[in-house]
C-alpha cells in the first residue's frame, strides 16, 4: 500500500510498534475482518444538538475509524493475527488509513482502491457525558460487492473467525457469511447500524451482537433492562443464531445460548468518548475466541476492553493494547487482595 505522512497528527495516542512487542504471545487462529473505513470528524460539544439547534464549540479533530477498520486495529493491538478485507477511495485519507494499518501490523492485502468513490467519512458529534450521534457518508465503503471479494476466498476459508459489521453492503455480508459457513468457520456479526436482517443470515452466524436498539429491531422487544433484554436474546436466538450477545452499556451484557441467559457486568469507569466502544468489544471478542476461550469468559474480557476505551477520545485512538489490558488485570486483581 502507499504510504502517506500528510495528516499523520489525526492519530492520537499512536504507540509505536516496540509497545507491541512487548505483549504476551499467544497461540490464536487467523481472524479475517470484513468493514467498512472510515476518517472520523469529531466535534465534543456540551450536548448533542436537536433539529434546528446550532451549538458552538471550541474542539474538534479528526481520527481514523470505521466499524471495519476500528475493530481491525481492536484485534491487531490485543494480539490478533488480522487479515481486513474493505475498500477506501483513491484520496487522501485513503492512503492516509493504509499507512496506518501497516503501523498496526493490519495484513492489508485485501484492502482495494475504489477509482471512483471517495473513502467513508463520519460526521461525529460527542456530548460531555460520552454519548454520540453519528452521520456517515459511506463513499467506497458502499461499493465493496461480493465481486470484490474472489482473491480473498482462501483467506476467509483459512479464517478461525470471520468478524463483520453492516456499514458495507448487506449482499456483501451475507456472502460473505454463507461461503464462511459453509467452510466450518465461526462467524460474528456486529449487527450496526441497526436494519432488519434476512432468516438465511441469521442462520448462518455463530455470534451476534447486537446493542439494546439493534436488539429491539431484531426481536420487536423494547428493550431498557436486563430482564428485556433476555426476552429479546431469546428471540433473536430463536430466529436461528447460536449465540446472542446483548451489550448493555453500563448494565454490561446478555449472553444468550443453549436456551439460557446470563449476564456479565459491565466494569465501573468514568466515560468520556463511547464512538467505539462496541466496535473494540466485537474486537476483544473476537481475539478471545480465536485464543479458544468459552464465550463466558470471552465475553468479559470483551466487556473490559471497552470500558477501557471509553474512558478515551478518539474511535482508533481510545483503543487499548495487550500489554495495558495486562496491566489493568493485575492492578485489578491487586486491589482486590486489598
Amino acid at each position: 500500500m502507499v504510504k502517506n505522512n500528510f495528516l499523520s497528527e489525526i492519530c492520537l495516542n499512536t504507540q509505536t510498534k516496540n509497545n507491541r512487542e512487548t505483549q504476551t504471545s499467544m497461540e490464536s487462529k487467523k481472524i479475517v475482518v470484513v468493514g467498512s473505513t472510515n476518517m472520523d470528524m469529531v466535534v465534543k460539544t456540551s450536548h448533542i444538538p436537536v433539529p434546528g439547534e446550532t451549538v458552538l464549540t471550541g474542539s474538534f479533530f479528526m481520527n481514523p475509524g470505521g466499524k471495519g477498520a476500528n475493530q481491525a486495529v481492536a484485534v491487531a493491538r490485543l494480539g490478533g493475527n488480522v487479515t481486513f478485507i474493505s475498500k477506501v477511495g483513491n484520496d487522501v485519507f485513503g492512503k492516509q488509513s493504509a499507512q496506518l494499518f501497516d503501523e498496526e501490523d493490519i495484513n492489508t492485502f485485501h484492502v482495494l482502491s475504489d477509482p471512483d468513490l471517495p473513502s467513508g467519512v463520519a460526521l461525529i458529534t460527542v456530548d460531555d457525558k460520552g454519548e454520540n450521534s453519528i452521520v456517515v457518508a459511506s463513499g467506497a465503503n458502499a461499493n465493496l460487492l461480493p465481486a470484490d471479494l474472489e482473491d480473498a476466498l482462501a483467506d476467509i476459508a483459512d479464517a478461525g473467525v470471520v468478524l463483520m459489521q453492516l456499514e458495507i453492503p448487506l449482499q456483501t455480508v451475507e456472502f460473505v457469511a454463507k461461503y464462511a459457513a459453509s467452510k466450518g468457520i465461526s462467524v460474528i456479526l456486529d449487527p450496526a447500524p441497526a436494519k432488519q436482517l434476512s432468516a438465511e443470515l441469521l442462520t448462518a452466524l455463530d455470534i451476534i451482537t447486537p446493542n439494546q436498539t439493534e436488539a429491539e429491531i431484531l426481536s420487536g422487544i423494547k428493550v431498557n433492562n436486563i430482564e428485556s433484554a433476555k426476552k429479546a436474546a431469546k428471540i433473536i436466538y430463536g430466529h436461528g443464531v447460536k449465540q446472542v450477545v446483548i451489550t448493555m452499556g453500563t448494565l454490561g451484557a446478555v449472553i444468550y445460548q443453549g436456551n439460557k441467559a446470563e449476564v456479565i457486568p459491565a466494569r465501573k469507569v468514568e466515560a468520556v468518548d463511547s464512538t467505539a466502544a462496541g466496535d473494540v468489544f466485537n474486537g476483544a471478542l473476537a481475539v478471545a475466541l480465536s485464543e479458544g476461550k468459552p464465550l463466558t469468559q470471552a465475553v468479559e474480557f470483551a466487556c473490559m476492553v471497552a470500558a477501557i476505551s471509553v474512558t478515551r477520545l478518539g474511535a482508533q485512538s481510545s483503543i487499548p493494547y495487550r500489554n495495558e489490558i495486562i496491566a489493568h488485570q493485575v492492578s485489578t486483581d491487586h486491589l482486590a487482595k486489598d
